[in-house]
């Protein structure tokens, strides 16, 4: 792929991340605010959550994915299909609940975790598939370097760099580390929605130039039929994560932990849940 011959992509609006929760066991913060599927198609929404043991009990999902970036501390998980095991700074986790998974996530006992997670929607033909993981732990992450300039590709591709993670709905995800006054460049395939969210330092973005800095989202323009890139400037030492998805352009139901096409299958989905169809919590 010919970088420099890629068209040229623009920040169409930016914000800050909202605070949510902020208790002693728990803070979350909003970088995609939910209800807003048709927009960020095919994200549903994403969080920071910095929490200690006791924040969260087990729980179901359907219909959906969860994409788990470790910024610090350990994340223990476990499932009712009898999965386990430990997520620590720069390993990321990505989960397909398909057809129907208990499962919890908490920290260490007197330890933390801090970590971003995005949920993203699953296709009609896709949303009972059966469960599984996909764990990228950060010394096996593909990465990529120019000079002041570190690309990790958690997802998709960056220039010929690929991920080994399979998506059932193209993801581009990348971690870029640029040092200040340098330039990075990510490249996506056609009809790609998605934005960057800057977890340090400040830099411009875009072909407009756009300001940005740390705890901010900025939305990407959208993408035409043809390849594109984002242009990355580094003002200060500059770390983001970029995130792009093919829309799926399907019916959105949510509710709670479920996210099915119909009210009917979400209906379902928790009557599925009361009877026991999800499985058992392990004892």
């Amino acid at each position: 792929m010919q970088l420099e011959k890629l068209v040229k992509r623009d920040i169409a609006s930016k914000w800050k991340i909202i605070p949510k929760m902020d208790t002693p066991i728990h803070r979350a913060r909003v970088i995609l605010m939910p209800g807003n599927c048709q927009r960020f198609d095919p994200f549903l929404l994403m969080v920071e959550d910095y929490m200690k043991k006791g924040a969260f009990d087990y729980h179901p999902h359907r219909g959906m994915e969860t994409v788990t970036y470790m910024i610090d501390g350990e994340l223990h998980h476990k499932d009712n299909y009898g999965n386990s095991g430990i997520l620590r700074k720069g390993d990321v986790q990505w989960m397909t609940a398909g057809k129907g998974i208990l499962h919890l996530e908490e920290s260490a006992e007197n330890g933390f975790a801090h970590l971003l997670q995005i949920w993203i929607n699953l296709p009609a033909n896709r949303k009972m598939t059966a469960p599984r993981y996909q764990n990228i732990l950060f010394d096996n992450i593909p990465t990529r370097m120019e000079k002041g300039i570190v690309y990790r590709v958690i997802s998709g591709s960056s220039g010929n760099v690929m991920s080994s993670i399979e998506n059932y709905v193209p993801i581009t995800m990348v971690e870029i580390n640029v040092k200040a006054g340098h330039i990075a460049k990510q490249d996506f395939k056609p009809d790609y929605n998605g934005f960057i969210h800057v977890l340090k330092g400040s830099g411009k973005f875009g072909s407009g130039k756009v300001e940005g800095s740390q705890e901010e989202v900025l939305w990407m323009t959208p993408s035409a039929n043809h390849d594109n890139e984002i242009s990355i400037e580094a003002i200060e030492d500059l770390k983001v994560l970029v995130v792009a998805g093919k829309p799926i352009r399907e019916p959105v139901v949510a509710a709670g932990p479920f996210v099915m096409n119909t009210e009917q299958e979400i209906k379902q989905a928790f009557e599925d849940l009361e009877l026991g169809r999800f499985g058992k919590w392990p004892q």
